[in-house]
This record gives structure tokens, C-alpha cells and sequence, in this order.
């Protein structure tokens, strides 16, 4: 539980993440010093090893991976760019974007990973925030955006640039810049997180340690690359544990479960919308040949939780992180997964909840030092005694699981009473036909926000059934007055339901 300041620091609560033979004062995360030199090492200690299978079905080693993020790093130094310099990094899942990302970070370049999906605008924000030296994407009109917003280098995924000799390689230091990725700017212009070396190996490191992640494991990754959860979690833990990840170029529910019927993969990691998809297919218990299925981005459902262990037989581990922190919190791998609960701070990381609202506030080596350039706006983000805000609304529990109540913003205040959308949203997921859930405030003169839920289902929805279903275990104040059915709430890459682009339907 909490301590008196809403402290979960103690070793005793994050301490049942480690393997029973681990003494918690032996757990050091910045041992390795950063990724790039560790997963170099892993390269020439097993250069025959296979780690990644590309899109196309070829397998890639360490020795291959060493030479070719090698040959990268020398065309990008030869090119003029050099440590510490902004590297756009943009393309859909292959193993030459995980090259052209590994050679940067070896070479001391601080990756900005963009969603290959972005429009001009989008991209115009960030470029003109991050000022990068070079960009390696994929899409010809974003390298055409790229030259006419003035980024000196500007290549194919390939990194199609003159050779030249190797540069220093994998001296960078813990505390150097790494990552720059870029929030969804959903409140206002986005904020690049500079990430450092450190704060990557600590969450990589706390992830081998909490999910038991060996290099025998074999992950079926199909996220997005461009994400701290595809790329933070499932990229990095993979090459750090000496591990391998079969790439999938998007997500299809068919490859997914032969993969895992193979018995040739070992892990899963999805978003709510994957597992859906995932229980309702032919066959859905091929995923229960994995040893790990992780999910993360958005809240899963206790109903879904339900739905995913009776039609694919997982016990789904749910877990909490952010873009500012990579992973924070998780369910334990040894013990009870809990529904509706992220679980216990990962290895490292301190977890408090603030005595005026409850937000979960947090400290670590895995926890950014602020965001690129926006002193203002680092300052909101942290407490006076260097805490950073999450944002997120918690509670924890007498077991000491810490769960997600809402989004500080996403907070409705309706006849000056407080009501979180999560808990209504996760009724109405339970009511026969509805799909997804989506509950906003609304501005109305009588209650100041009026609740308003948006259904995700087929025509043939009730909607104003299943809420009344739903608000029979509500408060009148919680309960919605206002109901639409539609036929797919609005999401981004990874899942989440864009609240602000909520409209009734036509």
C-alpha cells in the first residue's frame, strides 16, 4: 500500500516482480551503462545467433546486425552528422528500420521516431521543434517534406547515402540524450520527451527482470514502430535480452495465430483493440500457446480480460508506462493478474498519489528529465521535490495494486460532482452487442458538463438499453444523459480513442 505520502517506494511491493533467488539491493539497472553498447555486445558474443525475422521471412543475426548498423553509422558520419545531432527515424516495420535506429543510438544520435502515417503538418510541428540534421524514412513525400523544411541528409530506410569509415561506436553515457518522441499534442502544439540512454536501459532492464525475459524468448511483435511501446518495450527488451522478435508489417489476426500455433514464438504484446480482434477469431486458442501475452496503451476491460481467457486461454498481464517514462507499473508475472488493475511499480521506480487529487506521480532512472526545449512546460510537469505528474488519476488497493481511475484531464465535473470516465466506460463494455466505449463531458448550462457516452457497435445496438443496463450499478450523477451509437469510435495508431474527435453522428 501506499505509505503516509502516497509513497510505493519500499523494495517490499516491487520486489514481488523479482525471481525469487533476487535480492532487490542486487538489482542495478545502469550496470550496462546504455542499450547501444549492450546489445552490441550481445552481437559479437552470438553473431550466428538469429534476433530478427523481417517482414519478408528472412532472418537477420547479430553478426549481420553488427555490420550493417556498422556500415549505417559510417554513411551518416560521413554525411555530417554527429552525436548529439536530432536523427528523424520514420518507416514501417522492417529490420532496416531497426538498423537505421540501432546505428543511430550507437553512434550517439538522438532518434526522433515519427508515425509514418503523419501528415505534412504533422511533420512540420516536429521538424520544426526538433531541428534534425537527417531523417531516414520511408514514404517518398515525407523525404520530400523533409528537403523543402530544410533537414540536410535526407534518405530511404535503406540509408541510401555514400560510405564512410566506421565512426566511434557505443561510448555514449548514461545520462546522454537518446530519444526524442513526440506527444500527440491532443492539448496543444506536441512536446518532444527527451528520453537519455539511462532512462531506456533502466525500463529495458526492469522488463527482463519483471516478465522474465530471457534470450530463449521469441516475441511476435506487430506494433508500430515509432512508439514507446513497440519500439521501447518490444524492440528494446528483445535486443537486450539476446532474445528474437519475428517483425509483422501490421497487425493480422491470422498471422498472429498461426505464429503462436507454430509454437515458434514465445511472447505476444498487443493493445485492447488486437485482443478483440484476437478472441473473436476461428481458433482463438492457438494463443494460448505463448507464455506471455502483455497488454498496454489503453485500459483492457475486466470483461475483456474474462473474454480473452475463455476463448484464447491467456491470463492477459497488463501493464502502465508513458511516452515520458516508458513502463512504470505491471501485474506480476508469478501471482495474481488482476482485471481492471496495471499491478505493482516496475524495479526502480517510486509511485506516489497526490493527497489533493490522487494523481499518480512518479520517480526513477527510467523517468525523463524533461521535455525538449519547453522549460515551462517541464516545470508544470514536476512536483517542487522532483516528481514527475503522470496525469493519470489512481487508487491503490489494500494488496497494493495500483490501478488507473481516469485522466486528470479527462475529469467530467457535472452538477459539481466528479465523475471519471473509466468506471462508466467499463460497465458499458460489459452490455451485450457493445463493442468499445467512449464517455465525455459534454458543455450544458444546467450541469455544467453533461455525461455523454458514445457506443461503438452494429446498427442493430440498443444504445439506450445498454446504458440503462449500465446505470443501474451508477450513481444518478455518474448515470448518461446523453447516449449515440456509432460504428467505430475514432483511434490513433496505437488503439486509443481520440476523445477530442467525439462527434454525435449525422
Amino acid at each position: 500500500m501506499a505509505g503516509h505520502d502516497g509513497s510505493m517506494a519500499e523494495p517490499a511491493h516491487w520486489s514481488r516482480h523479482l525471481p525469487p533467488e533476487t535480492e532487490p539491493a542486487s538489482v542495478d539497472l545502469l550496470a550496462r551503462v546504455s542499450l547501444p553498447a549492450a546489445w552490441a555486445a550481445n552481437w559479437r558474443a552470438a553473431p550466428d545467433r538469429p534476433v530478427l525475422r523481417d517482414v519478408d521471412g528472412t532472418w537477420v543475426g547479430g553478426g549481420e546486425l553488427l555490420e550493417r548498423t556498422e556500415a549505417v553509422a559510417g554513411r551518416l558520419s560521413h554525411a555530417g552528422a554527429r552525436p548529439g545531432d536530432r536523427i528523424v527515424v520514420s518507416g514501417a516495420p522492417s529490420v532496416s528500420l531497426v538498423v537505421a535506429h540501432a546505428a543511430a543510438l550507437r553512434m550517439g544520435l538522438v532518434v526522433v521516431p515519427v508515425n509514418a502515417a503523419y501528415s505534412e503538418r504533422e511533420i512540420e510541428a516536429i521538424v520544426t521543434d526538433s531541428r534534425p540534421t537527417a531523417a531516414v524514412v520511408d514514404r517518398p513525400e515525407m523525404q520530400g517534406w523533409m528537403r523543402t523544411l530544410g533537414v540536410e541528409m535526407v534518405s530511404g530506410i535503406e540509408v541510401e547515402l555514400p560510405d564512410g569509415p566506421v565512426p566511434t561506436l557505443d561510448t555514449v553515457a548514461s545520462d546522454d540524450p537518446a530519444l526524442l518522441p513526440y506527444t500527440s499534442g491532443t492539448t496543444g502544439r506536441p512536446k518532444g520527451a527527451l528520453l537519455s540512454h539511462g532512462n531506456l536501459l533502466a525500463s529495458a532492464e526492469a522488463l527482463l527482470i519483471t516478465w522474465r525475459w530471457t534470450s530463449e524468448d521469441r516475441l511476435i511483435l506487430a506494433l508500430p514502430l515509432f512508439h514507446i511501446h513497440g519500439l521501447g518495450v518490444g524492440v528494446h527488451g528483445t535486443l537486450l535480452a539476446g532474445a528474437s522478435a519475428i517483425l509483422q508489417g501490421r497487425f493480422d489476426v491470422e498471422s498472429v495465430l498461426d505464429v503462436a500455433g507454430s509454437g515458434e514464438a514465445t511472447m505476444f504484446f498487443g493493445v485492447p483493440t488486437m485482443y478483440a480482434r484476437l478472441a473473436e477469431a476461428d481458433g482463438a486458442g492457438r494463443l494460448g500457446n505463448l507464455r506471455l501475452c502483455v497488454s498496454g496503451s489503453a485500459p483492457l476491460s475486466p470483461e475483456m480480460h474474462r473474454r480473452i481467457e475463455e476463448r484464447c486461454g491467456q491470463r492477459i498481464l497488463e501493464r502502465y508506462g508513458m511516452t515520458e517514462t516508458v513502463m512504470l507499473v505491471s501485474n506480476p508475472y508469478d501471482g495474481e493478474r488482476r482485471a481492471g488493475a496495471v499491478g505493482f511499480p516496475f524495479p526502480g521506480v517510486e509511485l506516489r498519489l497526490a493527497a489533493e487529487n490522487a494523481e499518480i506521480e512518479v520517480r526513477g532512472p527510467n523517468v525523463f528529465s524533461g521535455y525538449f526545449e519547453r522549460p515551462d512546460a517541464t516545470a508544470e510537469s514536476f512536483t517542487d521535490d522532483g516528481w514527475f505528474r503522470t496525469g493519470d488519476i489512481g487508487a491503490v488497493d489494500d494488496d497494493g495494486y495500483v490501478s488507473i481511475v481516469g485522466r486528470a484531464k479527462e475529469l467530467i465535473i457535472s452538477g459539481g460532482y466528479n465523475v471519471y470516465p473509466r468506471e462508466i466506460e467499463d460497465l458499458l463494455r460489459a452490455q451485450p452487442g457493445v463493442v468499445d466505449a467512449a464517455v465525455v463531458g459534454m458543455p450544458s448550462e444546467e450541469w455544467g458538463e453533461v455525461v455523454t457516452a458514445y457506443l461503438e457497435g452494429s446498427a442493430d445496438l440498443d444504445a439506450d438499453s445498454a446504458v440503462a443496463a449500465a446505470s443501474t450499478e451508477l450513481a444518478p450523477y455518474k448515470r448518461p444523459r446523453v447516449v449515440h451509437r456509432v460504428d467505430a469510435l475514432p483511434r490513433n495508431a496505437m488503439g486509443k480513442v481520440v476523445r477530442g474527435d467525439l462527434r454525435p453522428p449525422d
